[in-house]
């Protein structure tokens, strides 16, 4: 990825797609954003393809960013040996719901992390110990099965 600084505007990012495609992302000082195809080798010449609101961008970078972490996770968990990644749903009932993470101490009793609570399309990566659990959460762990279990059976009661 190549980053170039805008001069009035903002930012620009480029990068090469699979098909050969030169794709840029203007980043501009208002907070909008606007996704290119350049034409050929010339920076200079772009094709628009949509523009973003700030808020857009935010909704977008959530829809693309969840299915990211998960196949992050998913290397990292195949890259050490006993190390696994799971989910677990924080259901209605549960005596989490409406009180922080930090409350669970998960890592502490299971020796497993939560490492992000998925909340309907929306992320929260690395949350902390003051985040907030509702039902419907989804929370991915990092760590043994048997510490995963451990999360499941804690969360759930």
């Amino acid at each position: 990825m190549n980053e170039v600084l805008l001069p009035g505007v903002g930012l620009r990012y480029e990068f090469i797609n699979q098909d050969g495609e030169r794709i840029g992302v203007v980043a501009r000082r208002t907070g909008d954003f606007e996704l290119v195809v350049y034409e050929g080798d010339n920076p200079d010449v772009a094709r628009p393809l949509f523009r973003l609101t700030s808020e857009e961008a935010d909704t977008l970078a959530e829809i693309l960013g969840a299915p990211r972490i998960a196949e992050r996770f998913a290397d990292l968990t195949r890259e050490v040996p006993g190390l696994s990644a799971g989910q677990v749903e924080v259901r209605h009932g549960s005596q989490f719901v409406g009180r922080p993470l930090g409350d669970t101490m998960a890592r502490t009793r299971t020796g497993a992390s939560i490492v992000a609570i998925v909340r309907g399309e929306k992320v929260i990566a690395s949350p902390g110990p003051e985040a907030i659990l509702r039902a419907e959460d989804v929370l991915v762990v990092i760590g043994t099965h048997d510490g995963i279990a451990g999360v499941e059976q804690l969360i759930r009661g």
